[in-house]
Formats: C-alpha cells, structure tokens, sequence
C-alpha cells in the first residue's frame, strides 16, 4: 500500500513524464501545422479551388475571401495578416485584384522562406478602355482585366502555375503533385475544346451581360462582351450607359441579357423593361457564373460547364 508520501513521489514522476511526452510532441510537429500537411493560402475561390484539386490530401488550403465576397474592394484584418505566417505556398491573382495580397499581406510577413506564386504574372492580359462617367467629366482610362479564371484557356495556365508552386514548395511530393494536375489539366482542356467547338457554330458573336468580367471568354471563343458596368462589380452603371445598351441590343435584335447571380440582377432587370417596352420583344435573363464561390450546388468546374450551356443558348436565340 501506497504511504501518502510515495503516493506524492509517484504523482511528481508521473507529471514529469507526462510533462515531457507533452514537449517532445510539441516540438517535433509545429503547433500551426499539427497535421504536416503543406499550408497554402488563397486569396479567393477559384485558386483555392485549384489548389485543392492539384494539392489534394497533401496540402491544407486556405481560402481568405468569403464565397461571394467582392475581390477587389476586400480588405485583411490583422488576424488574416498575422495568420499568413503560417504558409507555406500563397497563391493570389494579381493584375490589380486583390492587390491588398501583395501590399497588405506578403509586404506584412516574412516571406523569404515561402513560395508566391501570382496566378497572372506573365500572362497575355486583355487591356480595358474604362470609361469614368461623372456625367459632366467624361473621360477614359486604362485598366488589365484581371478575370483570367472565367475561361477553360486560360485556367489551364493558371492551374499549371499553382502545380509548379506546388512542387517547388514541397518536391518531396512531385509525382502526386503531378498525377492530380494531369487530371485537372485533361478537365480544362477537355471545357476548352468544347467551348471552341460549341461556339465556333454560334449564329451571333455579341452577348451582353451585366459585369464586364468575360473578356477572356470572349478573348479566347472569338465573341465580343458588351457590359452594362465596367471591370468592378461594385460600380455603379449611368443611366447613359443603360440607354447605350438598349440601343445596342434594339439594333442586334439580341433579347438575352446574362447576369452573375451572386450579385444583384436590379441592372438587367431595369435594362430588360426597357428593352421589352421599346421592343415588344420577351427578354430572357441567363447565369453566367463569375465563379467566386460555389453557388447552386455547383463548384467551379460546374459553373464553367452552365456557362457554356448558357452561352450556346443565348448566342443562337
């Protein structure tokens, strides 16, 4: 039988050996990555996305942008800037959208032992003639339209990226590294076909759509993109600019106006009213997905496949 002093001699040993199992686990796996697995930080949706895919069950991935949020107006908080840190891989779009990555966060943190990689860097980038409308003070600027995700082409471009910053930031992991983006990249390229070939045969070459976040798509299957606001889907369009659009469409005879559902569809609702009361045509409203989050059940390779359905319908109404 234990004395109550041996039973106090046993409870110190014990705490001992408990005490330093506890810190040699502690210091063999880092707190911020009990897992092992390879941090990588995204900036929205579509990358992480990719990431995920490529990385699979060797990477966790981190996505800062809620689904939905507005890329370009998004801000970090502190706990986002201290908790990028802990990546290893950072992965954002660059060409002007989310350029509170490169300032507020990789300007923040050590990044010196990280791997960046900037989805854009490199990249053919359509140039936009944007127009500013103070009514009064009209006048044009330059913008590169960032949206380089809406289109299979150019996805496949930036699926290679995220697969070679994969390797760099953990070659240990190559070859599985590579087996998932060669099924990705057979995906996009497979969309990338089907997009040339479904509206190659399209009867009209102009859509018109409520954000002007498809020139790539455009760029890329040889059809033009008329927009109801600019390359920020936080403008706010004139009522010049609307009266343009009907004026456009009244003369194309195209009644199909195609909306992001994430965002609000008061521009196309207005624009189709005054287009059905001029006309007396029925105007239709299509989604085109700007893939920002998953949105109906559907994931990003989803929204591609309902974009291009959409597409082919509206082109040949």
């Amino acid at each position: 039988m234990l004395t109550n002093k041996n039973l106090g001699i046993a409870l110190i040993v014990i705490t001992i050996v408990i005490g330093g199992a506890l810190f040699f686990m502690q210091t063999e796996v880092p707190l911020d990555n009990e897992d092992g697995k390879l941090q990588v930080l995204t900036s929205f949706y579509p990358l992480g996305y990719m990431a995920g895919e490529i990385g699979g069950d060797k990477i966790d991935v981190s996505i800062l942008i809620p689904p939905g949020g507005e890329v370009h107006s998004w801000q970090p908080s502190i706990s986002d800037i201290a908790g990028a840190e802990e990546a290893d891989l950072i992965i954002f779009n660059g060409a002007g959208l989310d350029h509170w990555m490169e300032e507020d966060i990789i300007g923040s943190i050590d990044s010196g032992n990280k791997v960046i990689v900037e989805a854009s860097d490199g990249m053919d980038l359509i140039e936009v003639h944007e127009e500013e409308d103070a009514e009064e003070d009209e006048h044009e600027h330059e913008e590169e339209d960032p949206h380089i995700w809406v289109s299979p082409h150019t996805a496949s471009i930036i699926a290679n990226k995220i697969f070679m910053g994969l390797v760099e930031a953990d070659p240990s992991n190559e070859e599985y590294y590579q087996e998932n983006w060669e099924s990705f990249e057979e995906i996009l390229s497979s969309l990338d076909e089907e997009y040339s070939a479904r509206l190659s045969t399209s009867t009209r070459r102009k859509f018109f759509v409520t954000h002007s976040a498809y020139g790539y798509v455009a760029n890329d299957y040889g059809l033009e993109q008329h927009g109801i606001i600019g390359l920020s889907a936080d403008e706010q369009p004139s009522t010049s600019k609307i009266s343009e659009i009907v004026e456009d469409m009244t003369e194309e005879e195209t009644y199909v106006i195609y909306i992001d559902p994430v965002y609000s569809d008061n521009y196309a609702r207005t624009l189709k009213d005054e287009l059905e009361s001029r006309t007396g045509e029925t105007v239709k409203i299509l989604n085109l997905y700007l893939m920002v989050g998953p949105v109906d059940e559907l994931d990003y390779i989803d929204q591609l496949e309902v974009n291009l359905e959409n597409l082919a319908e509206g082109l040949t109404e």
